[in-house]
């Protein structure tokens, strides 16, 4: 397994509301036809679910894509008809149109503002809100002002409205979709004294939160995380535990760190291609750190993927035994070979790399129809010369944000006897995998799909299933102690 991307999330550009036109059948006949040609898992769901059912998919939504002409609409249909195949590694983005386009048809400020501007407000004098904010005190709870790029809101409890229990509402905003007063989120009593929240995106659509709760004095947190508020006022003391985790999920490079006399943390936030000198960058000047210290955590929270190349260097400190690993097929297209080819002309790409996928691509144009082992063997056996008595133990904390070349790494270091997973199970997304793209006739729509089968399939599937850690975080262990709990389990006698 070469090369492994995962997209989970594809950021799309719209005009929330401001609607475009498109064919959207014709849109529906080129995804299918195309995915039927390329994608490398497609023919592996027919096998199980049936040619009728997928008969009848097509169908269903042939139908809805007549009745469609809205761009936003459209590019739902296309996201909704894929989930016939499975959730990862398969994705239809909407493309987004170049600033400058964007500046010549897409809605001026006014015309937002003009949009939105009956929603609801709440109307609090400004000398009012800072005098009752500075008498909060050491325990504020909800009360404050916080921040969330854009936006600038202030929450406090609403004895007016007996529906809620506090209302947000904007403080200051850099975005013309949201101004000074209007109400922003709401929070509610909800059952055993927690709460929960509405929360108005961009386009004032609502987004319901089951569960919303203070981390420590300074953030508020809603759902998995999905809004983050963190506090400006008044200020109150940091907890160092939720400071770190949030500096560590956060951050866009590894990062290396002491958590404990006995115990190094290495966080990973991504193995795409662009990280991989700095991983190796970091490896090499914490290399005495890492083989004098006992105890080695790596995080791998919200890594979705990248590059197998990303991760080899790690292997070594947690190598214990000969690491057997499972190839995959590739399907052999016109276009799907065209990725080897922009690999070969990728700058980033080291003259070995570029080796291997000129190899590649002469060993599949051999072959157009079929699917092909780029490897010598359907699976391959790493022996490296030495085990390091340092680090003694490992953890690697995931979590359901873990997905594709992440599954691949955990699939091979988790052989080793030094390793243990910790945390909740992987997204399951690496069955299918080695992504590529192609854009529509109409030039409106990006399809992202799966180039290679894993020759794990059938009898070990990850797809739909992920990998589970050997010690479960159930939901009582909030996910900023985890990095401490994990050093509890590695620390046990």
């Amino acid at each position: 397994m070469k090369k492994i991307i995962l997209l989970l999330v594809l950021m799309q550009l719209s005009y929330d509301g401001f609607s475009q036109t498109c064919d959207c059948s014709s849109n529906l006949k080129w995804l299918s036809e195309t995915f039927e040609k390329n994608d490398a898992g497609f023919q592996y769901v027919i096998d199980i679910k049936g040619e009728n059912a997928y008969a009848a998919h097509n169908k269903l939504y042939t139908e809805k894509a007549s009745k469609i002409s809205d761009l936003n609409e459209c590019h739902q249909l296309l996201n909704d008809w894929t989930t016939f195949f499975r959730e990862g590694h398969l994705n239809v983005q909407l493309i987004a149109q170049s600033q400058n386009t964007i500046e010549q048809t897409g809605p001026s400020d006014k015309e937002i503002i003009e949009k939105y501007k009956n929603t609801e407000q709440f109307n609090i004098e400004k000398q009012e809100f800072e005098n009752y904010i500075n008498k909060l005190g050491n325990n504020p709870g909800f009360e404050g002002v916080w921040f969330s790029e854009p936006y600038t809101i202030g929450i406090v409890k609403d004895d007016k409205n007996a529906n809620r229990e506090y209302v947000g509402f904007i403080v200051n905003s850099t975005s013309p979709y949201w101004q000074k007063n209007q109400v922003k989120l709401e929070i509610f009593k909800s059952n055993e004294g927690k709460y929960r929240m509405k929360y108005y995106m961009r386009d004032h659509s609502v987004r319901d939160f089951e569960i919303v709760e203070l981390w420590g004095k300074t953030y508020i947190r809603a759902g998995s995380g999905a809004i983050l508020l963190k506090r400006n006022l008044p200020q109150q003391k940091p907890d160092e535990d939720i400071e770190r985790y949030y500096n560590f999920m956060y951050a866009k490079k590894p990062l290396i760190e002491k958590v404990s006399d006995n115990t190094v943390l290495l966080k990973i936030p991504s193995f795409n291609y662009s990280n991989k000198k700095y991983i190796d960058s970091l490896l090499k000047s914490n290399d005495n750190l890492i083989k004098n210290t006992e105890n080695l955590i790596i995080d791998v929270r919200y890594n979705g993927g990248g590059d197998d190349n990303s991760y080899e260097k790690i292997k070594p400190y947690l190598y214990t035994n000969p690491i057997r690993k499972v190839g995959a097929a590739y399907l052999s297209t016109e276009l799907n070979n065209k990725r080897m080819v922009d690999f070969m002309n990728d700058p980033d790409w080291s003259d070995d790399d570029k080796k291997w996928a000129k190899e590649g691509l002469q060993k599949l144009n051999k072959h157009i129809g079929e699917f092909v082992n780029l490897n010598e063997s359907i699976v391959s056996i790493d022996t490296l010369k030495k085990v390091y008595p340092n680090p003694k133990n490992v953890a690697i904390i995931i979590n359901r944000f873990c997905g594709s070349t992440t599954e691949q790494f955990l699939l091979e270091v988790k052989q080793s006897k030094k390793v243990k997973l910790v945390g909740t199970t992987t997204a399951g997304v690496l069955d299918i995998s080695n992504m590529y793209y192609v854009i529509s006739p109409s030039k409106e729509f990006k399809l992202w799909y799966g180039l290679s089968k894993s020759y794990r399939i059938p009898e070990m599937t990850i797809d739909g299933k992920g990998i589970q850690p050997d010690y479960y975080f159930d939901k009582t262990i909030k996910p900023y102690e985890w990095i401490d709990k994990t050093i509890e389990i590695l620390n046990h006698k």
